[in-house]
Protein backbone atom coordinates (compact mmCIF):
# COMPACT_ATOMS: atom_id res chain seq x y z
CA UNK A 1 0.00 0.00 0.00
CA UNK A 2 1.21 3.22 -0.72
CA UNK A 3 -0.35 4.72 2.57
CA UNK A 4 1.40 7.62 4.11
CA UNK A 5 0.60 9.34 7.76
CA UNK A 6 0.96 12.53 8.59
CA UNK A 7 -1.95 12.75 11.59
CA UNK A 8 -1.01 16.18 12.77
CA UNK A 9 -0.40 18.05 9.60
CA UNK A 10 -4.00 16.04 8.47
CA UNK A 11 -6.00 16.95 11.78
CA UNK A 12 -5.10 20.56 10.80
CA UNK A 13 -5.48 20.45 7.56
CA UNK A 14 -8.92 19.75 7.41
CA UNK A 15 -10.01 22.71 9.70
CA UNK A 16 -7.54 24.91 7.36
CA UNK A 17 -9.02 23.84 4.15
CA UNK A 18 -12.61 24.88 5.63
CA UNK A 19 -11.63 28.15 6.31
CA UNK A 20 -9.33 28.77 3.18
CA UNK A 21 -12.32 27.62 0.91
CA UNK A 22 -14.65 30.63 2.98
CA UNK A 23 -12.27 33.15 2.98
CA UNK A 24 -12.26 32.55 -0.97
CA UNK A 25 -10.67 28.98 -1.89
CA UNK A 26 -13.95 28.07 -2.96
CA UNK A 27 -14.69 29.87 -5.84
CA UNK A 28 -10.91 29.06 -7.02
CA UNK A 29 -11.74 25.24 -7.27
CA UNK A 30 -15.21 25.92 -9.03
CA UNK A 31 -13.04 27.87 -11.78
CA UNK A 32 -10.81 25.30 -11.98
CA UNK A 33 -13.01 22.63 -12.68
CA UNK A 34 -15.27 24.59 -14.83
CA UNK A 35 -16.34 23.07 -17.98
CA UNK A 36 -14.41 19.66 -17.42
CA UNK A 37 -16.23 16.43 -19.06
CA UNK A 38 -15.90 13.13 -19.20
CA UNK A 39 -13.48 11.10 -16.70
CA UNK A 40 -11.13 12.98 -14.37
CA UNK A 41 -8.01 11.81 -12.38
CA UNK A 42 -7.43 14.09 -9.04
CA UNK A 43 -4.08 13.58 -7.55
CA UNK A 44 -3.86 14.13 -3.62
CA UNK A 45 -7.75 14.73 -3.43
CA UNK A 46 -7.18 16.04 0.56
CA UNK A 47 -9.89 15.83 2.35
CA UNK A 48 -12.26 16.09 -1.36
CA UNK A 49 -13.14 19.50 -0.76
CA UNK A 50 -12.60 19.56 -4.36
CA UNK A 51 -15.81 17.08 -5.23
CA UNK A 52 -18.99 19.54 -4.60
CA UNK A 53 -17.71 21.70 -7.65
CA UNK A 54 -17.39 19.20 -10.68
CA UNK A 55 -20.24 20.11 -13.47
CA UNK A 56 -22.35 17.33 -14.34
CA UNK A 57 -20.15 16.85 -17.60
CA UNK A 58 -18.00 14.76 -15.32
CA UNK A 59 -18.93 11.32 -15.93
CA UNK A 60 -16.59 9.78 -13.34
CA UNK A 61 -13.69 11.25 -10.90
CA UNK A 62 -10.87 8.83 -9.56
CA UNK A 63 -9.48 10.58 -6.68
CA UNK A 64 -5.75 9.88 -5.44
CA UNK A 65 -4.76 10.28 -1.77
CA UNK A 66 -2.15 8.55 0.20
CA UNK A 67 -2.45 10.12 3.53
CA UNK A 68 -4.95 7.99 5.21
CA UNK A 69 -6.88 10.45 7.42
CA UNK A 70 -7.07 12.73 4.31
CA UNK A 71 -8.07 9.58 2.15
CA UNK A 72 -11.18 8.71 5.03
CA UNK A 73 -12.37 11.66 5.14
CA UNK A 74 -12.25 11.80 1.25
CA UNK A 75 -14.23 9.16 1.30
CA UNK A 76 -17.52 11.02 3.35
CA UNK A 77 -16.95 13.58 0.97
CA UNK A 78 -17.21 11.19 -2.19
CA UNK A 79 -20.88 9.87 -0.44
CA UNK A 80 -22.47 13.51 -1.24
CA UNK A 81 -20.26 14.41 -4.28
CA UNK A 82 -22.81 15.86 -7.36
CA UNK A 83 -20.72 13.19 -9.70
CA UNK A 84 -19.61 9.54 -9.49
CA UNK A 85 -16.27 9.80 -7.28
CA UNK A 86 -13.95 6.45 -5.93
CA UNK A 87 -11.42 7.41 -3.46
CA UNK A 88 -8.09 5.38 -3.91
CA UNK A 89 -5.16 5.20 -2.08
CA UNK A 90 -1.69 5.96 -4.53
CA UNK A 91 1.28 8.38 -4.85
CA UNK A 92 1.59 10.98 -7.55
CA UNK A 93 4.67 9.33 -8.81
CA UNK A 94 3.15 6.04 -9.42
CA UNK A 95 -0.80 6.78 -9.99
CA UNK A 96 -3.10 3.20 -10.36
CA UNK A 97 -4.17 3.92 -13.34
CA UNK A 98 -3.63 3.06 -17.18
CA UNK A 99 -2.38 4.85 -19.83
CA UNK A 100 -4.04 7.70 -21.33
CA UNK A 101 -7.54 6.53 -19.47
CA UNK A 102 -8.73 10.17 -18.27
CA UNK A 103 -10.04 13.40 -19.75
CA UNK A 104 -8.43 15.45 -17.54
CA UNK A 105 -6.36 15.40 -14.61
CA UNK A 106 -6.72 18.01 -11.19
CA UNK A 107 -4.31 18.72 -8.61
CA UNK A 108 -4.84 21.87 -6.16
CA UNK A 109 -2.14 22.26 -3.84
CA UNK A 110 -0.28 19.15 -4.53
CA UNK A 111 2.74 19.84 -6.21
CA UNK A 112 4.72 21.59 -3.89
CA UNK A 113 4.21 18.94 -1.82
CA UNK A 114 5.34 15.84 -4.00
CA UNK A 115 8.37 14.64 -3.66
CA UNK A 116 9.59 14.84 -7.29
CA UNK A 117 7.76 16.99 -9.65
CA UNK A 118 9.11 15.51 -12.69
CA UNK A 119 8.03 11.92 -11.60
CA UNK A 120 4.42 13.32 -11.01
CA UNK A 121 4.02 15.30 -14.46
CA UNK A 122 5.13 12.35 -16.12
CA UNK A 123 2.25 10.09 -14.46
CA UNK A 124 -0.31 12.66 -15.04
CA UNK A 125 1.25 12.83 -19.02
CA UNK A 126 1.06 8.64 -18.94
CA UNK A 127 -2.69 8.90 -17.30
CA UNK A 128 -3.99 11.33 -20.27
CA UNK A 129 -5.12 10.47 -23.19
CA UNK A 130 -3.26 12.90 -25.96
CA UNK A 131 -5.43 16.20 -26.43
CA UNK A 132 -6.27 15.59 -22.25
CA UNK A 133 -5.64 18.56 -20.11
CA UNK A 134 -4.52 19.45 -16.50
CA UNK A 135 -5.84 21.77 -14.59
CA UNK A 136 -3.98 23.42 -11.62
CA UNK A 137 -4.42 25.60 -8.91
CA UNK A 138 -0.99 26.14 -6.98
CA UNK A 139 0.90 28.41 -4.49
CA UNK A 140 4.56 29.20 -6.51
CA UNK A 141 7.59 31.02 -5.81
CA UNK A 142 7.43 34.38 -5.88
CA UNK A 143 9.53 36.83 -8.56
CA UNK A 144 13.23 36.25 -8.25
CA UNK A 145 15.10 39.01 -6.56
CA UNK A 146 12.33 39.78 -4.07
CA UNK A 147 12.91 39.83 -0.60
CA UNK A 148 9.78 37.30 -0.35
CA UNK A 149 11.17 34.76 -3.22
CA UNK A 150 14.61 34.75 -0.76
CA UNK A 151 12.28 34.13 2.37
CA UNK A 152 10.66 31.43 0.50
CA UNK A 153 14.01 29.50 -0.48
CA UNK A 154 15.35 29.82 3.24
CA UNK A 155 12.05 28.38 4.57
CA UNK A 156 12.53 25.52 1.98
CA UNK A 157 15.46 24.95 3.24
CA UNK A 158 14.81 24.74 7.27
CA UNK A 159 10.94 24.22 9.05
CA UNK A 160 8.59 24.85 5.97
CA UNK A 161 8.48 21.28 4.53
CA UNK A 162 9.00 19.27 8.32
CA UNK A 163 5.79 22.02 9.52
CA UNK A 164 3.21 21.20 6.28
CA UNK A 165 4.09 17.45 5.13
CA UNK A 166 6.76 18.29 2.79
CA UNK A 167 5.36 21.55 1.25
CA UNK A 168 7.41 23.77 -0.64
CA UNK A 169 7.25 27.69 -1.54
CA UNK A 170 9.65 28.36 -3.94
CA UNK A 171 8.77 25.74 -6.72
CA UNK A 172 8.47 27.37 -10.07
CA UNK A 173 5.37 24.94 -11.22
CA UNK A 174 4.33 26.52 -14.25
CA UNK A 175 7.98 25.63 -16.11
CA UNK A 176 8.20 22.26 -14.85
CA UNK A 177 4.87 21.77 -16.27
CA UNK A 178 6.03 23.14 -19.60
CA UNK A 179 9.05 20.80 -19.15
CA UNK A 180 6.87 17.94 -18.70
CA UNK A 181 5.42 18.43 -22.36
CA UNK A 182 2.44 20.14 -21.28
CA UNK A 183 1.11 23.09 -23.35
CA UNK A 184 0.19 25.85 -20.99
CA UNK A 185 -2.58 27.60 -22.35
CA UNK A 186 -4.82 29.64 -19.81
CA UNK A 187 -2.37 30.97 -17.04
CA UNK A 188 -3.72 33.44 -13.81
CA UNK A 189 -1.60 34.75 -11.42
CA UNK A 190 -2.48 36.35 -8.00
CA UNK A 191 -2.20 36.69 -4.63
CA UNK A 192 -4.26 34.84 -1.66
CA UNK A 193 -5.55 36.25 0.35
CA UNK A 194 -5.05 39.04 -2.34
CA UNK A 195 -3.14 41.77 0.84
CA UNK A 196 -0.95 38.65 1.45
CA UNK A 197 2.77 38.95 1.26
CA UNK A 198 3.28 35.27 3.22
CA UNK A 199 5.09 32.68 2.11
CA UNK A 200 2.55 30.90 0.31
CA UNK A 201 0.67 33.62 -1.15
CA UNK A 202 1.90 34.03 -4.44
CA UNK A 203 -0.69 31.58 -6.63
CA UNK A 204 -1.57 30.07 -10.33
CA UNK A 205 -4.57 28.77 -11.52
CA UNK A 206 -5.06 27.27 -15.32
CA UNK A 207 -4.57 24.99 -18.28
CA UNK A 208 -2.32 22.83 -19.72
CA UNK A 209 -3.39 20.18 -22.39
CA UNK A 210 -0.97 17.00 -23.42
CA UNK A 211 -0.19 17.48 -27.14
CA UNK A 212 -1.52 15.27 -29.54
CA UNK A 213 1.11 13.69 -31.66
CA UNK A 214 1.56 14.38 -35.32
CA UNK A 215 0.28 12.22 -37.72
CA UNK A 216 2.97 10.37 -39.57
CA UNK A 217 3.15 10.23 -42.79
Amino acid sequence: MATVSHPVFARVYERLSVAMDRAGTAAFRRDLVAGLSGRVIEIGAGNGRMFAHYPPGVTEVLAVEPERRLRAAAERAASTAPVRVSVVDGLAEALPAGDGEFDAAVVALVLCTVPDQTSALAEISRVLRPGGQVRFFEHVAAEEATGLHRAQRLLDATLWPKLFAGCHTNRDTVAAIGAAGFEVQELRRFRFPATSNGPSSPCVLGRAVRPVPAVQR
